[in-house]
């Protein structure tokens, strides 16, 4: 923020504080900056001396101190102290470091579509803190809005008033600045938070723009397209046009709230910092943002999809379905057939009669018996179905017994049936063997032994 130096007739002390500087001059008195005993530097404004001879305007502007000091949050500068029976009232708020959003523009150029986002939200949600306590700023413009290191903070309530109150109207007085009025503060009409919504929704379209969204010229010019002419807006990015087109609508009543400002620019903030809005023309998806839909869907909240909309294919998706219809062909082939219907087997083996064919004739023998001599594979159950999971046939297909799942290999019956055919022919022919060695062994021992027992009676 621009400082000067003090004048002449500037006063050097108000109150406990020492001022310091000029922070600037308005319709309603010159602000300071200055400080406390302990070094507390704080923004005071001091009215101006004809304004403090009116004791209506006193009156008036002891009730906005009054509503001022109820304002709670971080988006504000909080008032330090006021005086509103001195010769000149005064008040002092927090001084916020960091230019005003003003000069930002006006040095920097328009601000990106993710920084203005950011900058509304954060306004958005301090202006429910002031409008839950009771007051309208009514006079929101880029250079009450100062940029701090903490995140921007809404400042000078000098003509806010309490919510329902009449306007302020004095010879003389500034009212609000001209482009960031509301239609009803310009015919004259009770003030509301929809209000600040207009002036909210002018502040962004200046930050994207630097421009006011009403053109340039002069106070009456300016006044009659705020009331009767539509904004200028397009040359705000597409993301955040929608937004700012329903804060700057002619009817209070039809402008969003305060609440949802912040909640739908914070999502346009994340969006933009993602980097998900391509340069091109992101107006569907601001449009879709703003009406409660997924940006780049097309569907609501909800998650419906329009009608004739197909879903997108999932790669793996694809890959459990298939290994589910082979897990089921395999455990449907491996079954026995005497516990199988004919019209079960039909449906279940997983391979058509003529597909069978086509690829036995893909082998050289033209029988098969190249696929009949592979040993046959373990069929595995789908990852979809391991956890116990039942499909639509209404066939169990959690996990196997423990018996089942010790036996080696996890062949199915009929291998298993096979295996152990072939164990009883080992055993048998071990044993039949063993049976043909013991007889052999045992004649042959009986033979010598016969022989012996003759030539002994022989012998003289």
């Amino acid at each position: 923020m621009a400082m000067m130096r003090l004048r002449r007739e500037d006063p050097r002390v108000v109150g406990s504080f020492r001022l310091h500087r000029r922070l600037g001059a308005g319709g309603m008195g010159v602000v300071y900056l200055g400080s406390d005993r302990r070094g507390q530097r704080v923004a005071l404004k001091v009215i101006r001396p004809d304004l403090a001879e009116d004791q209506e305007f006193r009156s008036r502007f002891a009730r906005e101190v009054s509503a001022a000091r109820r304002i709670r949050g971080g988006c504000t500068a909080r008032l330090v102290a006021a005086d509103l029976e001195a010769d000149r009232p005064w008040f002092a708020t927090q001084y916020v470091p960091g230019p005003s959003l003003h000069d930002k523009v006006n040095e920097s150029g328009p601000l990106p579509a993710a920084q203005v986002a950011s900058i509304g939200a954060a306004l958005a949600e301090g202006l429910v803190a002031v409008h839950e306590a009771g007051v309208v700023h009514r006079d929101l413009k880029p250079s009450n809005i100062l940029l701090s290191p903490k995140g921007p903070r809404i400042i000078d309530f000098g003509i806010a008033w309490a919510t329902g109150a009449s306007t302020l109207t004095h010879v003389g007085t500034a009212v609000g600045s001209p482009g960031f009025l509301a239609p009803e503060q310009v015919r004259g009409a009770a003030v509301t938070p929809a209000t600040d919504v207009f002036a909210l929704g002018a502040t962004l379209a200046y930050a994207a723009t630097a421009d006011s969204p009403f053109g340039q010229g002069s106070s009456e010019v300016m006044l009659y397209r705020v009331v009767h002419e539509e904004p200028l807006l397009d040359t705000v990015h597409a993301a955040l046009a929608p937004l700012v087109h329903a804060c700057l609508v002619k009817s209070p009543e039809d402008r969003p709230s305060t609440l949802q400002l912040s909640l739908r620019l914070k999502e346009i903030a994340a969006r933009e910092a993602r980097g998900l809005s391509d340069g091109g023309d992101p107006a569907p998806g601001a449009r879709a943002a703003w009406h409660g839909e997924r940006p780049g869907t097309g569907r609501s909240a909800s998650g419906a999809r329009p009608a004739g909309e197909r879903r997108p294919r999932d790669p793996m998706q694809q890959r459990t379905q298939r290994d589910t219809v082979g897990w089921e062909r395999e455990r449907a082939a491996s079954a026995p057939r005497a516990s199988t219907p004919r019209s079960a087997r039909s449906t279940t083996s997983g391979t058509p009669r003529a597909a069978r064919a086509a690829r036995d004739t893909a082998h050289p023998t033209g029988n098969g018996s190249r696929r009949d001599a592979r040993p046959p594979r373990r069929p595995t159950a789908p990852p979809a179905q391991r956890g116990g999971e039942r499909p639509a046939n209404g066939r169990p297909t959690g996990p196997r017994p423990a018996a089942r799942r010790g036996r080696p290999g996890g062949l199915g019956p009929a291998a298993r049936k096979r295996r152990l055919l072939r164990q009883r022919l080992i055993v048998f022919v071990t044993v039949t063997l063993l049976v043909a060695l013991g007889i052999a062994v045992a004649q042959g021992c009986e033979g010598p032994a016969r022989g012996l027992g003759s030539s002994s009676v022989q012998v003289p």
